[in-house]
C-alpha cells in the first residue's frame, strides 16, 4: 500500500498546492472560477474526445458493468435518502445528501487519476462510470428539488433535465468522440497533436482548481458531513464491489476500476447544484472538504484492495 501512496501523492500534492495559493488569497475566488471554466468547457473536453474518439461505443457501453455500477449507487443513494428522512429533513435536503453519498469527482480526479494509475484501458470504465453520474444521478436531483418544489412532476422539469445534459461539455465530447470513432472518420495529426496539448492541461488544471476551490469551503456541520462521507469513501465503494463482483459479475479489471470509481470523494459540482438551489451548501461544503482530505488515504486502501 505504500507503494500506491506514494503514487498517489503526486495527484493529492496538486491539489494542496492549490489550496495553499486559494487560503493565502494568491489564487482569488474569480481566478479558481476562470480556471476551472478553462478546465471544464477546454482541457477536460479534449482529454474526453481524444480518449472517447479512439474507442467504439461496443467497447466503452457493458450493461453488467452499468447495471452494477448504477444498483450499487442507487443502494446507498436511498440509505441516505432515508437517513435525512428519519432526521426530520425534507425531500430537497435528503436529495442533496444523497448526492453526496454517490457522486464523486469523476470528471476531474478519477479520469485523469484512475487512467495513468490504472492503465489506459481504465478509460472506458470511467467513461461509463462518468457518463451513469452525469445522466441518472445528475437528472435525478434536479427532478427531486423541482418536482418537490412544483408539487408535481411536469414537462418543464424533464426539458431542464434534457437541456442540462446537452449544454454539458463533458456528456457532449464524450458523444462526438463515439460519433468520429463510430464513423471511422480519422483524426487529422495537427488536430490530434492540439488535442493532445490541450488535453494535457487538464490533469495538473483540474487538480489545481479542486485545491482551490476546497479554500473556500467551510467545515461546519461536521456531524452530518462526517457520516456523509463515510457513505461516499467507505459504502459506496463496498456497495458498487458486492454488486459487481457478487450480483453482476463484472470482468474483474472493469470492476476495479469501476470501485475505485466509487471511491472517490465528492463532486464538487454538487456543491454548485446545492448553491444554485439554496439547498444546503454549508452541508455540502464540509463534506467535500471532509472526504477529499481523508481520500488521500482511503483511494490508495482501495487501490491496493483492487490491484
Amino acid at each position: 500500500m505504500i507503494d500506491i501512496f506514494l503514487q498517489t501523492l503526486p495527484f493529492f500534492a496538486l491539489i494542496a498546492l492549490g489550496y495553499g495559493a486559494g487560503r493565502t488569497g494568491f489564487f482569488t475566488p474569480e481566478a479558481t472560477a476562470y480556471l476551472t471554466k478553462f478546465v471544464f468547457y477546454f482541457a477536460l473536453s479534449a482529454m474526453l474526445f481524444r480518449f472517447s474518439a479512439n474507442l467504439s461505443l461496443h467497447e466503452i457501453l457493458d450493461w453488467p458493468y452499468v447495471y452494477a455500477y448504477l444498483s450499487g449507487g442507487m443502494f446507498v443513494y436511498l440509505l441516505a435518502t432515508g437517513v435525512a428522512l428519519m432526521r426530520g429533513r425534507g425531500i430537497e435536503e435528503a436529495a442533496v445528501e444523497a448526492q453526496c453519498a454517490v457522486v464523486g469527482n469523476v470528471g476531474y480526479l478519477g479520469v485523469p487519476m484512475l487512467v495513468i494509475l490504472l492503465g489506459e484501458q481504465a478509460i472506458g470504465p470511467v467513461m461509463l462510470a462518468l457518463a451513469v453520474d452525469l445522466i441518472v444521478f445528475g437528472s435525478l436531483i434536479v427532478i427531486l428539488i423541482t418536482g418537490s418544489r412544483d408539487g408535481r412532476m411536469s414537462i418543464g422539469v424533464l426539458k431542464t433535465v434534457g437541456v442540462g445534459l446537452l449544454k454539458n461539455p463533458m456528456i457532449v465530447s464524450i458523444t462526438l468522440g463515439l460519433l468520429v470513432s463510430s464513423l471511422g472518420l480519422p483524426i487529422p495529426k495537427p488536430a490530434n497533436e492540439f488535442l493532445s496539448m490541450l488535453g494535457a492541461a487538464a490533469t495538473p488544471g483540474a487538480l489545481f482548481a479542486i485545491g482551490a476551490s476546497l479554500a473556500t469551503k467551510s467545515a461546519e456541520k461536521l456531524a452530518v458531513a462526517g457520516w456523509l462521507s463515510f457513505a461516499k469513501l467507505i459504502l459506496h465503494p463496498s456497495a458498487v464491489a458486492f454488486t459487481a463482483l457478487v450480483l453482476f459479475q463484472v470482468d474483474p479489471y472493469a470492476a476495479g476500476v469501476m470501485i475505485t470509481a466509487a471511491a472517490l470523494p465528492v463532486a464538487g459540482n454538487v456543491y454548485i447544484l446545492a448553491q444554485h438551489y439554496g439547498v444546503a451548501p454549508t452541508r455540502v461544503s464540509a463534506s467535500i472538504l471532509i472526504s477529499t482530505a481523508l481520500s488521500v488515504i482511503t483511494i490508495s486502501a482501495v487501490i491496493a484492495a483492487v490491484t
